[in-house]
């Protein structure tokens, strides 16, 4: 198996939520998040025109990229994750009920073949909690190196 860089973050989108709520209740901080109704803004925090249609959240679950090796790989630090999140199920739950989506971010940067093996207790799991996951695959390393030297 190839080596590979991979970050997780967590996105939750809903028509109304108070974003601080979802912080309160995951005990996670979020990177980004905007309010139903609140003014657009851009990136930069510049004033847009129009305002955000709903509600959005997002918590990198990881603080940099991870190399892979042999006890860290997705599927292990995705099933960590998931055994964090069975503590809000009933959150999640309510979430999804009032129309919002929670989903597992899964960007990969590889320089060779990648293959993702998800168990069926782990896919029981994002099930049960309700989370979709969205995954990135990059031919290449987040720190920028040329992919075709690896470095």
């Amino acid at each position: 198996m190839s080596e590979y860089e991979f970050t997780i973050s967590l996105r939750i989108r809903h028509p109304s939520v108070e974003p601080r709520t979802i912080t309160e209740t995951l005990g996670i901080e979020p990177q980004h998040t905007w309010k139903a109704g609140d003014p657009r803004r851009s990136p930069a925090g510049e004033a847009r025109e129009g305002a955000y249609r709903e509600s959005y959240w997002m918590g990198r679950l990881m603080p940099e990229p991870q190399l892979s090796s042999g006890r860290l790989s997705v599927e292990s630090v995705l099933l960590q994750t998931l055994a964090q999140l069975r503590r809000s199920h009933a959150f999640l739950q309510q979430l999804s009920s009032d129309g919002g989506v929670a989903e597992l971010h899964v960007s990969v940067f590889v320089r060779e073949t990648f293959r993702l093996d998800l168990t069926p207790q782990t896919l029981g799991l994002l099930g049960r909690l309700g989370l979709a996951v969205a995954l990135e695959v990059h031919p290449h390393s987040p720190q920028g190196g040329d992919p075709a030297t690896g470095s």
